[in-house]
């Protein structure tokens, strides 16, 4: 039976730098009872900004809460519940403009939410191009993550990096060392745009830690677009993990 929905929102106009990493970054990280999902070996983390619209959180529009820009990191993980592999997602880091979702976020699924500064733009350009831009302000500096992309949306192909990095439908925290908080996402499969070009300029020490630096400030190994769609959140269970598990 599907748990209670907690947030229900419209995710839209995502884009995606994608780097390699070394896969001891993400230790500390990695929540009890997952393990890494590898891109043909490799371990990934993305840059990932997007929109928030017409948000509601347990069926309430809240004012002023309900459209509004994110900006995360993110990483790949696999949870083995005893009959299925389950995919998700794990957030190093995320960026609203609104304390109060960071207040809920944290309490509630102990996300590693703060609330800074932001805005957004999107600009049409020739040749059936638009350029999307996220941008928040931290230590007095404009941070910036955008792309710049094709108009004509493509569907996912099977086995595709696209795939790999859009389509992870569980989201997975570290409780403790021996439990793990685990929440679906659903969505329909999205359709995504080729990046003709990007852009990431931050603080990466200051925002992600020393030990990201290295990696986020090199090219990126892939950047997708996608156009998003309506998307549900459901309340999160509690793993336990057993000593040695």
């Amino acid at each position: 039976m599907a748990k209670r929905q907690f947030l229900q929102a419209q995710w839209k106009n995502l884009v995606m730098l994608n780097y390699e990493v070394d896969p001891q970054v993400l230790d500390p990280y990695l929540p009890p009872g997952t393990v890494l999902d590898l891109w043909q070996g490799k371990a990934l983390v993305s840059m990932v900004g997007f929109m928030f619209l017409d948000t509601r959180v347990l069926g309430i529009k809240w004012p002023w809460h309900i459209n509004f820009e994110e900006v995360n990191l993110r990483f790949y993980i696999k949870h083995f519940n005893g009959t299925e592999w389950k995919r998700g997602t794990v957030f190093v880091s995320e960026i609203v403009p609104k304390s109060m979702i960071a207040l809920i976020a944290n309490n509630l699924y102990k996300e590693h939410y703060r609330a800074l500064p932001m805005r957004s733009s999107i600009t049409v350009l020739p040749d059936d191009y638009t350029q999307y831009t996220y941008e928040w302000k931290f230590n007095g500096k404009w941070n910036k993550l955008g792309t710049t992309v094709s108009n004509q949306l493509l569907d996912i192909k099977p086995g595709s990096p696209e795939e790999f990095i859009l389509e992870h439908y569980w989201g997975y925290n570290k409780l403790s060392s021996s439990s793990t908080m685990e929440y679906q996402v659903e969505h329909i499969s999205w359709q995504t745009g080729v990046v003709k070009d990007w852009i990431f300029d931050a603080d990466v020490a200051g925002l992600y830690g020393e030990a990201f630096k290295p990696y986020l400030e090199r090219e990126p190994v892939s950047a997708f677009f996608a156009f998003g769609s309506d998307i549900k959140v459901r309340m999160g269970d509690r793993i336990l993990i057993a000593p040695g598990a």
